[in-house]
């Protein structure tokens, strides 16, 4: 593959992130227009909080630490998400009867209206992701999956500056 190639194609991958940043505010937004149609008032402030929503409610009964793993993120700010959560009533907070010491994690009724509507908005997003995916061959797609996984693989690498 030539340089140039390689240069476009970095080009793109950049213009392909920043579009990234924008479709995640655009979620947020048609996230809070689904709830709204559905005569739901109170949602998370943010994304984050709505995908350990989704962590919960795919794993129930679950604690801070196997959140933390699943969602690749630290557990202070998983706990400080969960907090938020319980305060604004959308999780709440179990211990199991053989173990008094661990406390588990469960949605709420609030929580889970939160849940079934993420679970709708992304099948609407797979369904608008999958039509533009018609535009391509199979091989194409094959191409695709191989740079992310590439990417995916090579991501620390790239971050700490290696080649």
């Amino acid at each position: 593959m030539s340089e140039g190639l390689k240069r476009t194609l970095y080009e793109r991958f950049l213009h392909f992130v920043h579009l990234t940043e924008q479709m995640f505010t655009a979620e947020i937004s048609e996230f809070t227009g689904l709830a709204q149609s559905h005569g739901i008032t109170s949602i998370p402030n943010n994304l984050t909080s709505v995908h350990v929503i989704d962590c919960i409610g795919n794993n129930e009964p679950i604690n801070n630490t196997s959140i933390a793993e699943k969602m690749n993120l630290s557990k202070a700010s998983i706990s400080k998400i969960s907090n938020k959560l319980l305060q604004e009533g959308f999780i709440k907070r179990n211990q199991m009867v053989d173990n008094k010491k661990e406390v588990y994690l469960t949605l709420s009724p609030k929580g889970k209206r939160i849940y079934e509507l993420h679970a709708t908005m992304h099948e609407l997003m797979e369904d608008r992701f999958i039509s533009v995916l018609n535009e391509l061959s199979e091989s194409e797609i094959q191409a695709s999956l191989k740079f992310f996984q590439v990417m995916i693989e090579k991501r620390d690498d790239m971050f700490k500056g290696e080649t």
